[in-house]
């Protein structure tokens, strides 16, 4: 698959699996229906495990798909911090 695929190509349950690792099949159908690429849910696992400054000089705010899927993602963070 070349880069501009990645760009469009809209992600499967297994691409979700492969790239953000094993989670419960009711968040990967969540993560599904933001409609998120290849390119954005690696951008979000970015963004989720702390690694915002990999976008360099081309940082951009979390915004569309990405901020969907970075949300699902720190969900469980948010509700641990909710109940401290």
């Amino acid at each position: 698959m070349t880069e501009s695929d990645r760009d469009i190509a809209n992600a499967t349950a297994s691409d979700v699996a492969e790239i953000l690792g094993p989670m419960p099949d009711a968040r990967i159908a969540a993560i599904l229906a933001t409609g998120a690429t290849l390119e954005q849910l690696e951008e979000a696992a970015a963004w989720a495990a702390g690694e915002s400054d990999v976008m360099g000089g081309m940082r951009r705010p979390v915004i569309g798909p990405v901020a969907a899927v970075y949300d699902i993602l720190t969900a469980d963070e948010v509700l641990a911090e909710d109940r401290d």
